[in-house]
């Protein structure tokens, strides 16, 4: 599952590895303070595996709108 940072389809859907970076720690953050999972996962998946899950499957995402940050596509 980590083997899917190394590669360019998450890199691209984030925007960038800084943009994919902070998204990651965000949500990282948010698990460990007790938010549920958005994608089914067993009790072996590590945190960084369930937010990589996450944003592959389009769960999670930069809100380019509120942020002020120009999206990938503009």
């Amino acid at each position: 599952m980590i083997a899917a940072l190394k590669s360019d389809e998450i890199v691209n859907k984030v925007g960038g590895r800084f943009k994919l970076t902070a998204l990651i720690q965000k949500r990282l953050l948010e698990l460990m303070d007790g938010a549920r999972p958005l994608v089914e996962c067993n009790d072996r998946m590590t945190n960084m595996e369930i937010v990589v899950q996450e944003i592959l499957e389009d769960k999670i995402a930069i809100d380019y709108e509120a942020s002020g940050l120009r999206s990938p596509g503009a």
